[in-house]
């Protein structure tokens, strides 16, 4: 096994973890913006079901 091997397949590892973290930070924070925006729609189908009764049992 060539020398280079001892400097090239570690180098090859460590920005395949960079590049791994990086794309997997990503995709963490899309999910958690995906989540809030979820609860967020929830959260408005709530206060205008709520309000819909409130009309509702007024008329």
């Amino acid at each position: 096994m060539p020398a280079a091997h001892i400097l090239f397949i570690p180098g090859v590892l460590m920005v395949g973890m960079f590049l791994g973290f990086i794309v997997g930070v990503r995709a963490a924070r899309n999910t958690a913006d995906l989540e809030r925006k979820r609860e967020a729609e929830r959260a408005a189908a709530k206060a205008a079901r709520a309000a819909k009764n409130a009309t509702a049992k007024e008329a």
